[in-house]
Formats: structure tokens, sequence, C-alpha cells
């Protein structure tokens, strides 16, 4: 791969450079601030060629392509870095200009054959470079709700992605767990990406067709708060279901600490269980699966936590809920 790619520029058929991008970032399995520090380019430069705002360099291209043994799509061209600037662009404009009377043609004439053209052709054809990559679908269980739940608590999902991120020393064993759970859920390899900067290491799954499964399962894409995310109803209805669920949203956004207090010179201290949600609904189901469930707990007069304070309450958490995330389990028992 010549120095002098990276002075070129790709030119794909319309509309397939994002296509491209992303079917090579999903065989990758990367993200794409990892797909920028592979290529060499700032994140913003790496994003704006994946929604094809600008071309990418032939260096990027060959580079991603040669990694994730997709070819370039036939008719994309190299194209000197500055070619808008050419004689043929002036020639091109005044071209247009004489059919048209004005630059750039018509906008709405150029949608209007563009969908003409996808209604009787584009999106009839088949191209297996841009066939979404299968997983495995598991039927409703206790094991798919605690994934729910911990997508809940300390996931996110985009149009391709799925992230869940998680403190790199605090949550490594559980790190540990929620990749191997995700292999014996959807039979895929998830990749970790850790950042020392900010302490996390980030789960990452780029499959297009898990998204839509989980979306279909009712995890929100895009900002869960802002769409006032809930527990499924297939979960709230099934008494094992939701235990498995709270235990994964605990397991994320929960905490367990000690609470100190003096009485007439005696020093006192007990466990304390909190779990904090700007989702109101979602902190609503949770109230109500714990007291189901024996439980007595309280929200807090911010309306933004729910707290197990009693003794037995947080003993019989443990015993009901089971966490999987040894962190917890550890500052219970010490």
């Amino acid at each position: 791969m010549v120095e002098s790619d990276k002075e070129k520029r790709i030119r794909f058929p319309s509309g397939t450079q994002a296509i491209f991008i992303d079917k090579c970032l999903e065989v990758l399995n990367i993200t794409t601030a990892r797909f920028a520090e592979m290529t060499g380019v700032n994140p913003r430069t790496a994003a704006d060629w994946r929604r094809g705002k600008f071309l990418m360099s032939a260096y990027a291209a060959k580079l991603i392509s040669l990694k994730s043994a997709i070819s370039i799509p036939p008719g994309a061209k190299s194209e000197l870095r500055y070619w808008y600037v050419n004689k043929g662009a002036k020639m091109g404009g005044k071209a247009t200009y004489k059919k048209y009377s004005q630059v750039g043609g018509s906008a709405e004439n150029r949608k209007k054959l563009w969908r003409e053209w996808w209604e009787k052709e584009g999106r009839l054809k088949s191209n297996p470079l841009f066939a979404p990559k299968p997983i495995y679908e598991p039927k409703a269980s206790s094991t798919l709700a605690e994934f729910v739940g911990i997508m809940m608590g300390d996931g996110s999902i985009t149009k391709s992605q799925i992230t869940i991120t998680l403190h790199h020393t605090d949550d490594l064993a559980y790190s540990k767990f929620v990749t191997k759970l995700i292999q014996r859920l959807f039979h895929v390899q998830p990749s970790v990406y850790h950042s020392e900067k900010s302490s996390v290491n980030d789960i990452v799954v780029s499959r297009v067709v898990l998204v839509k499964y989980l979306n279909s399962l009712g995890l929100p894409i895009g900002n869960k708060v802002k769409q006032r995310f809930d527990i499924p109803n297939w979960i709230k209805t099934n008494k094992k279901f939701s235990v498995a669920c709270v235990r994964g949203l605990i397991d994320t956004d929960g905490s367990v600490f000690n609470h100190r207090y003096w009485v007439r010179g005696k020093r006192y201290s007990y466990k304390k269980l909190d779990f904090a949600s700007a989702s109101h609904p979602l902190l609503h189901s949770v109230f109500l699966i714990m007291r189901d469930n024996g439980l007595n707990p309280r929200i807090t007069k911010d309306g933004r936590k729910i707290r197990l304070e009693r003794v037995e309450d947080v003993e019989k958490y443990f015993k009901t809920f089971k966490p999987s995330n040894e962190k917890h389990l550890k500052r219970y028992q010490n």
C-alpha cells in the first residue's frame, strides 16, 4: 500500500461508500473511533466518511478492504485529493447551467429519478457485500432477560452496533461474564476496547441484525432516557424473567455501600443497596418487582434512586436475586 494513496480519494458509486464502510466495520467488529485510529485520521473525518459526506482516502479504503476481505465495489474510481478544483469542474458547471439554467441541476428531478430507479431495480438487486451478518436469536429465557437488564443499565444501542461500558478494574470479572453471556446467547464474538483515559472497557458487537432483534425485544435505539424506557412487558409478566432482569440492572447500575452512625459513643455499620435511574417508568417497575419478591424498597426524595435500607431486605436481595457481578457480593460480604 503506497504512501501516495493517502493523497488520493476514492469515488464510490452513488450511495455505496457508507454501505462499504459499515460492512467492513461490521466484519472487523470495530467502532468508528477504532476505524479512525487504524487509518490515522480524526474520528470526525472517519464519521464523515461513514456518512458519505466526503470521499474517503484510497489508503483507508484499501486498508479496510484488505483487513476485512471485502472488495471495493465495482465502479469505484481513484481521484486526486483536490479533484474538485480542476478544469473539469468548470466545464461541468457550464454544461449543467446551460441545460438547467442553474448550477447543480434540479434536486427534485434527481430525487425523482433515483426513486424510480430504486423501485424498478435497486431494491431488487442482491449483493453479498451488503448482506447483514446473521446471529442466533434465542427464545425468551431468564438468561436473555438478564442481558436485557444489563443493556438497560450500562448498555447503549446505535443503528449498527451495541456497546456495554463497564469499569476496567472494578468490573473486570463481570466484563468477562458479560462477554461470555453474549457469546452464549447470540453466537457472536464481541470486541473489547480498553480506554485507559476513561477507565472503562467497552464491550462492542457491530451487527445490524442484533440491533434489530434487541429493538424487537423492547430495547430502544438512541437515547434511552429521553424515550422513557422501561422493562419490556414480556419480562414483567414472568416472575423469573423479572428477577433476572433486575439482577442485570443492579449488577450494572446498582451499588452496595456501608451506612455508618454513632449512638451513645458506639459505632454501628450495616449495608444498604442503591439502584439509580433517570427513567421514572423503569424505576417504578424495579420498585414493584422488588416489592413483589418480599422486599421493602424506598424511592428517594429526588425520585432517581431505589434504596434497600433494612438489613434483612439487603440479605434477602442477595439470596433471591443472586447477583452475577462479584463486585457487589464482595462489598456485601466485607
